[in-house]
């Protein structure tokens, strides 16, 4: 039985793109941490980071926060192990920014919108950044990300005011 050369033709573009599409979606650089509550609080959650070409997006769900605005970054040390997770270090910031709103053109590379708690303690954010990245020489993996007790007020140097830090999560690259 003779194959027609165009439904061949067909049949194997198809594959091409069905592969690149699902090669696409599948190796994108991403990574993950677990947060979870600093001594004498209860706020946890996960932050998903996923490379998308130039930009970073980023994905946080937070629970167990009091209503209102938190301050929070990515931080320069993946290191969790105080009771108040000041072993995460400063701000990430290897361009040497000041600390500023992530919509400014000069800011760390760790400073990240606010997470904003509803009356439940509950906080979602989806958010595009950069510079920071997954892979590259801002990268985020083994760096640590911090919600605060207080809201950022993207002015005060080096650290925006945010107080406490209520959450901490060291980010570790996805398989």
């Amino acid at each position: 039985m003779q194959r027609s050369p165009v439904l061949a033709a067909l049949a194997l573009a198809g594959a091409v793109a069905a592969g690149c599409a699902s090669m696409s979606a599948g190796t994108r650089p991403s990574a993950v941490a677990d947060l979870a509550p600093t001594k004498g609080n209860v706020a946890k959650g996960t932050v998903t980071f996923t490379q998308r070409s130039d930009r970073l997006r980023v994905v946080a769900d937070v629970s167990g926060l009091t209503p209102g605005g938190h301050g929070f970054h990515v931080h320069e040390k993946g290191d969790c192990s105080s009771d108040d997770a000041t072993s995460a270090g400063g701000h990430f910031n290897p361009t040497g920014k000041p600390h500023g709103d992530p919509s400014a053109a000069d800011h760390h590379a760790g400073d990240m919108p606010m997470l904003v708690a509803d009356a439940s303690g509950n906080a979602r954010l989806e958010i595009d950044v950069d510079p920071a990245t997954v892979g590259g020489a801002n990268d985020v993996v083994g760096k640590g990300v911090i919600v605060h007790k207080d809201p950022d007020d993207f002015k005060t140097q080096p650290t925006g005011n945010s107080g406490a830090r209520v959450a901490c999560g060291v980010i570790r690259r996805r398989a």
